[in-house]
Parts: structure tokens; sequence; C-alpha cells
């Protein structure tokens, strides 16, 4: 989480004149904050969530589903969502091929990034033995969502990987020439 919020907080300050917003998911998913031109709020918001604030599962689908409701709501309005996940789906009341089809109907494009090192060394009183934190992560999931809705999906393993996929966003999706200064 903390690689996260590094990353993200430099792609936040970059997106002046971008509406953004925050939904954090685990047992279910919530706005943390709304579509919004104040960047320091969402800022704040990001450097404000835990690991654990709202359960320890995953809940892709609400997420994805939420999104795409938060966006009808906005009338018009570029319909981006950058989905950040390091599991698959476990938890949830949308499955992730309902909320996809509600995605494409809204007319969202989504960015899926899976994010976690492949392998990794714990130690512990016995010794040290390697271990998959993304044993987890559903890249089969994340590359459907990403494909059957105009999107593309990127797998994160460090910062350094993390911070390239923001980079290659910006190029995605440019901000406009006559951004809204705050």
């Amino acid at each position: 989480l903390t690689m996260l919020k590094y990353v993200l907080d430099d792609f936040i300050e970059r997106r002046v004149g971008d509406r953004l917003g925050l939904i954090l998911f685990a047992d279910t998913a919530y706005v943390q904050t709304p579509l919004t031109y104040d960047r320091a709020t969402v800022k704040q918001m990001l450097d404000e969530a835990v690991i654990g604030l709202v359960g320890d599962k995953t809940a892709i689908g609400d997420a994805l589903g939420l999104a795409a409701k938060r966006f009808n709501d906005k009338g018009n309005s570029n319909r981006i969502l950058i989905l950040l996940t390091d599991g698959q789906n476990t938890s949830g009341n949308i499955e992730p091929s309902e909320a996809l089809e509600i995605a494409k109907e809204s007319g969202v494009k989504v960015y899926t990034i899976g994010v976690g090192a492949d392998e990794m060394l714990v130690r512990s009183f016995f010794g040290t033995r390697k271990v998959n934190p993304s044993a987890e992560l559903d890249e089969r999931l994340l590359t459907q969502i990403a494909q059957q809705t105009g999107g593309q999906y990127f797998r994160a393993r460090d910062t350094r990987e993390l911070e390239k996929i923001y980079e290659i966003l910006d190029q995605l999706e440019p901000i406009e020439d006559d951004p809204i200064q705050l």
C-alpha cells in the first residue's frame, strides 16, 4: 500500500484538469472520494486509506459496478477507470462478469493493473523460504475486463514497473489542452 500511495500521489499531481475519484474495495466497494477536480482532497483520502479498512477480501465486481454507476450519475464525462488489485474476486454482491456488462453498457474504459511481486523471501524462526504473493492474482479476469472495455491490462511487480505504467496511462489518456486551474 505504501508503494501504491507513493506512485498514485505523483500520478494525481500530474492530472491537472481531470476530475478524479477514489473507490476502495475489499469485502465490498465504497466511494472514498467522489469525482472532483480537487486533487489535494483525493491525495489526502488516498493517504488515509489503510489495508483492512473495508475488509480483507476482494470485491472486484462491486468496484467495477460502483464506478460505472458513479460515471452514469455524472452524465457527460470521460469514463476512464483504473482498476488496481493484487487478488481475485472473492467477495461482493456483483459478479465481475455482470459488472463488466454494466461497464460496457455505460461506456466505461477500464485499464486494469495487477500488482505484487512474483517471488519474495520470507524469514521466519525456521529459516527463509520463497513465497509468491501474487499467486491469487486473477490475470485472466483483469485482461478480459480491460480488453472488453477498450482498455489494457498491465502487470506491476515493483514500484518501478508501476511508475512506468502510470506514465503510459498519461500517454494513452492525455489531459485536455485547456485544463482547469484550481
